[in-house]
């Protein structure tokens, strides 16, 4: 499997558009998501989980309480890959079906 590649600037801005919600942050795509509940955010964050397992692509995750903020990176290519705007359109699609 080769290495990823980090994508240009101008590659990552072009790529936001198909990812709502996301932004960049201190060179990470960066979304924050509020849930209903504690246990929902949990359980939004366990299915993420086992996602970026099969993908052995792992986010930076914060939670309190009911709030979830993702911070995605591609630390072996130095900057955001491909992987990670996969991984964020995976959590836009888990996150839509744990809000409703």
């Amino acid at each position: 499997m080769s290495e990823p590649k980090a994508l240009t600037g101008q590659e990552v801005e072009a790529r936001l558009a198909e990812i709502p919600g996301w932004r960049v942050h201190d060179g990470r795509l960066r979304r924050e998501l509020k849930f209903p509940s504690f246990v929902e955010a949990f359980g939004f964050l366990t299915s993420l989980a086992l996602v970026a397992e099969r993908m052995n692509h792992h986010p930076e995750i914060y939670n309190v309480y009911n709030r979830v903020t993702l911070d995605l990176v591609t630390h072996d290519a130095n900057g955001i890959s491909k992987l990670d705007f996969e991984l964020a359109a995976a959590a836009n699609k888990l996150s839509s079906a744990a809000s409703g």
